[in-house]
């Protein structure tokens, strides 16, 4: 057996390894199951903006003196629900309207930054991502999530498609536009916000857009 792949088998039994790729491959799952939706209904700047707009909620729970990771989930919801209240009711484009949104919030976090003294660590991890300090709580809520993302695209496959490719004929066969919309957009945003940690702020995008762009070159429509 070659020595690189007895090596890589010996980084295996350890269980901080296990997790690692268990997590990785999770992400990727999720990534992969919501990424064309995305790229085709224009929200690839989405996902980007919520990584780096999730600085603020970092900011937020250090100027609280919480746990920077608690903070996330709750903040993406919440930023989910503010772009897609906006996107129905401005007449802005929706990378413009998320471009604002996400340079509003950068420069928030930073202004919240400079009012904390002290930061024990932990910011780099989160800007880089630190794959191998993901916990079993966290491989418990994404493979949660990721049964969840099986059920919604599952179930509501047929309305996805229809949203993502002819809005008006949607709207004409009477789909809740609006709701599966915001059930969309919430759900991308605890993916991109659980994969934080493993991936980290500045990259968080590219598993969701890399795999959906891979897979564009091998479908023939």
């Amino acid at each position: 057996m070659p020595t690189e792949l007895t090596r890589i088998l010996e980084l295996l039994q350890f269980p901080f390894m296990q997790r690692a790729m268990l997590g990785g491959i999770l992400t990727g799952l999720m990534g992969g199951m919501l990424g064309s939706f995305t790229i085709l209904r224009q929200l690839s700047f989405f996902s980007d903006a919520l990584g780096h707009s999730a600085l603020l909620g970092i900011s937020i729970g250090l100027l609280l003196g919480l746990n920077p990771s608690a903070v996330l989930l709750p903040f993406a919801v919440v930023f989910a629900l503010i772009v897609t209240y906006l996107l129905e009711r401005t007449r802005l484009w929706t990378d413009a309207l998320i471009n604002i949104i996400y340079s509003s919030s950068l420069a928030f976090a930073i202004i919240i930054l400079s009012f904390v003294e002290q930061y024990k660590g932990g910011l780099n991890n989160l800007l880089f991502g630190d794959i191998l300090a993901v916990r079993e709580a966290d491989l418990i809520f994404s493979a949660g999530l990721l049964l969840v993302c099986i059920v919604f695209i599952g179930l509501t496959l047929r309305t996805q498609m229809l949203l993502t490719l002819h809005e008006p004929l949607a709207i004409a066969r009477g789909v809740s536009v609006s709701a599966h919309r915001t059930a969309f957009i919430v759900l991308l945003s605890l993916v991109v916000g659980i994969s934080i940690k493993a991936i980290g702020i500045l990259l968080v995008s590219a598993f969701v857009v890399i795999p959906a762009c891979a897979a564009r070159f091998l479908s023939r429509t």
